[in-house]
This record gives structure tokens, sequence and C-alpha cells, in this order.
């Protein structure tokens, strides 16, 4: 449930809220605003008797029960849009914030020059893999620790954003220490002992939809993370398998809208890992800026046919460049949109 305080309700009034509903058997999650404080409240118990009491406490405006079983991403508990910040950017906020990079780290030429060629053509944060889940034991697994350093590299090179995947909760300091937002890959969406540890990661969090998952799985893998004391988190589509052979997955875009719906956390689109293709990533690129994405991740590489993973859906960096140059006029309306709800949004309060 969310308990929303009278504004300017003193700290002695909230506290004793707080009291309250300890007193009930339940846990005081969160408490922000600065007019107006909302307490979240989770746990089991009498719910029904804890609003109703509640309620008459004073200095409680409301107390309303959520009904999602993801309670504290849901728009029930926050109904305005939510922007994460990353290394001075926001997530979610004004800007359509655009990661770009290779699949993997290889070498440094490979990273430097890529960061160097998507800072140039827009990109705001450098994707790029030191731990690479792969499907056969055999195959390329990341250059790890020195992956991580080199990425550090290119960051201080080109004042790139870094963002990088995390695959098992050993790894969890190491890696915060080297980047600025940790990814859960598809594979690892429902890894709970890792989403338990990024929730004291401080660091922001980008939640990947897994190859089979329903939107609701990925939402409750969202709150797992929240829960656990880290509400900093991204979401995003990256395509589901399906029967469809013609492309690597199937891109459901509709996602991207349905989540805008169902929660307050910002929601960007994949289209290198949805196609697989190279030549279908601008075009659904697009897509997503006009459905609504709050930005995009995508794979580019210097030279995609000598690539140790993903060179088929990965742009090269004068691909990348054009399809950047094609989004520009799908981007002004897309922040005018933004401008727009947000006066809404602010004339409603």
């Amino acid at each position: 449930m969310i308990i929303s305080m009278r504004q300017h309700a003193t700290k002695e009034e909230i506290d004793h809220v707080c009291e309250r509903i300890r007193d009930f058997g339940y846990r005081v999650h969160s408490i922000d605003g600065e007019e107006r404080v909302v307490i979240g409240v989770v746990g089991t118990g009498d719910v029904t008797a804890c609003l109703e009491s509640l309620e008459a406490t004073p200095g409680v405006e409301r107390a309303v029960r959520i009904s999602a079983p993801y309670k504290f991403v849901s728009r029930e508990f926050k109904k305005e849009h939510s922007a994460i910040r990353v290394n001075g950017l926001e997530v979610g906020g004004a800007e359509f914030i655009v990661m770009a990079g290779p699949c993997s780290v290889e070498s440094e030429k490979q990273i430097m020059e890529t960061a160097e060629a998507v800072a140039e053509a827009g990109a705001r944060m450098l994707r790029g893999g030191a731990f690479k889940p792969r499907t056969s034991p055999y195959d390329f697994q990341g250059l790890e620790l020195e992956g991580l350093k080199l990425l550090r590299k290119a960051k201080e090179a080109t004042g790139l954003g870094i963002i990088t995947e995390i695959m098992s909760d050993r790894d969890v300091d190491l890696v915060a220490e080297y980047t600025d937002c940790m990814q859960v890959g598809a594979r690892n969406m429902q890894n709970f002992a890792l989403l338990k540890s990024l929730g004291s990661c401080g660091r922001p969090v980008l939640l990947k939809r897994g190859l089979s998952s329903t939107i609701k799985e990925l939402l409750m893998s969202a709150e797992y993370v929240v829960a656990h004391g880290n509400s900093e988190v991204i979401l995003c589509e990256r395509g589901i398998r399906t029967f469809e052979t013609a492309t690597r997955n199937t891109c459901d875009i509709a996602a991207v809208p349905v989540l805008n719906e169902l929660t307050h956390l910002p929601v960007v689109l994949d289209p290198s890992h949805a196609t697989g293709k190279r030549s279908l990533v601008p075009a659904l690129a697009r897509a997503g800026v006009a459905i609504g994405a709050d930005g995009l991740i995508v794979e580019v590489h210097p030279c995609p046919e000598k690539a140790v993973s993903d060179g088929a859906q990965s742009l090269t960096p004068a691909g990348f460049r054009q399809m950047m140059r094609d989004m520009a006029p799908y981007i002004r309306l897309w922040k005018e949109a933004r401008a727009q709800s947000s006066t809404l949004a602010v004339a409603a309060l």
C-alpha cells in the first residue's frame, strides 16, 4: 500500500505514521517527495485494518491499497514518469538517450575506435560486454576485468557513460567499480540472487526482458531490485522468442506503450537483438522513438564481419551515423511530445 501524507506534514506526524505501520507488522520501504511525502508499505498482515487506522492518523491525506503484484514499480505507486540519472544524464527525462557500442569488448583499438565514432554521431552512453553469456561454452566469454578497464579508458577519452552486463552476484562490486549502469541480460532476468544483490549496488540497473518472459514477469523482476533498496531501474524490450524465424527474435513493439501504462520506470528498446539483422535495425529504431521509448541500446562495431559475437546485427560506424541522422526529425517530435506531457503533468498537480 502507499500512504500519502498531507502537504507539509510535520516530521513528528511522519514518524508517528511509520511507527503505526510497523505496529501492524509491515515495513516502511521508501519515503520521497519535497512538499508531499509518500510512504511505501510492504509485508503481509491485516491490510483493511491497517488502512482504516492510517486514514484516521493525523497528517495522512490518503491510504491506498496497490492491486498490482509489482508494488513499487507500478503506476499506482507513482503516477509521474521516473527519470533515472546515469553519469549526469536522465534516462526517462527530457532527452532521448542512445546507448551504442559493440556486443563484446575485444581489444583497446576496437573499443576506443567505436567509442569515438558513436560519441561523434550523438550517442550518450557506450555499451560493451566484459562478461559475456554465450550459448556455447566454447565461444568467447569476454575479457572480464581487462574489458572493464578498457571501458573506463574509453569513458575517460570520450565522456560517454558506461553500461555493461553483470552476470553473477559475485561480481557486483567489481563491475560497479567500473561502470555507470549495470545491465542484466535476458538470460539473467530471473536470476533472483543477482537481482537482490543489485538492490544495494549503488548503480542504476538496466533490466532486459527475458527471451520467453511476460511483461508481468519483467515487472516482477524489476520489483526485486527496487524492493531490495534500488529504485534506479530502466526496463528494456529486446525481442522475445516466438515461432517466427525471419528475425533473430520477435520485437514486441507493443510492450513499450504497455509498460508506459503499467509502470513509471523508463523503457528503452534494443533493435539489434530484437531483429538480429543489421538492415532492420534503423527502421525499428525509428519505430522505438515514435512509439514512446525513452531511448535505444544499439550494437555498433568498427568491422562487424570480424566481430567475435553478434556481427550480423551490429551497425558499422557509418551505418550508425546515418541511423542517427534519419532519427533526428523523429527525436525532435519526441522532445516536443515529452515537453507537452511534462507541462500537463505539472498542471495536473
